[in-house]
């Protein structure tokens, strides 16, 4: 397993996600439909098993309603705390 995976930087991403989601009122189907995947992406990306790159960050945001670059600046703080 990469590194990046188990990072806590990639932990806050994961929950990050997964709080939007469910501000938004949205199941992990529904997600995966408006980002035209499957159930399952959606899942293996909440439990930690797939990496989040900078391109699914805004297809996430535009699918659950967020602005990827304050989630960006979110997951600074969040680092920027844990050093």
């Amino acid at each position: 397993m990469s590194r990046t995976l188990a990072s806590p930087l990639h932990k806050a991403i994961i929950e990050y996600l997964i709080r939007k989601r469910k501000e938004a009122g949205l199941t992990q189907a529904e997600v995966a439909a408006r980002l035209n995947r499957y159930q399952s992406f959606v899942a293996t990306v909440e439990q930690g098993q797939r990496k989040i790159d900078v391109v699914d960050l805004f297809l996430f945001g535009e699918a659950i309603g967020f602005d990827p670059v304050e989630a960006i600046i979110e997951f600074k703080r969040i680092t920027k705390l844990s050093e």
